[in-house]
């Protein structure tokens, strides 16, 4: 089964670490949790599980956590 449907996230720089990017999109409450959910493998990056809580996110990589799917969506490169 494929979940294509999904929310972007506007971020104001190029890129955006994904303990911060679960807090940006209200995944999580606190870093805490994103802490505990990622080192959990619960943190899917681009389909895959990833624990790195510093992993980079470029525009366009999806996040999906607990069923829900976020969309990174940067500026334009200067």
């Amino acid at each position: 089964m494929s979940n294509t449907e999904f929310e972007d996230i506007i971020i104001r720089d190029s890129m955006i670490r994904l303990g911060q990017l679960l807090k940006l999109a209200n995944l999580v409450e606190d870093g805490v949790e994103a802490a505990d959910l990622i080192k959990s493998g619960l943190v899917k990056v681009n389909g895959e599980i990833d624990e790195r809580r510093g992993r980079q996110l470029h525009d366009g990589d999806t996040v999906t956590v607990n069923g829900r799917t976020v969309r990174i969506s940067a500026p334009p490169a200067a």
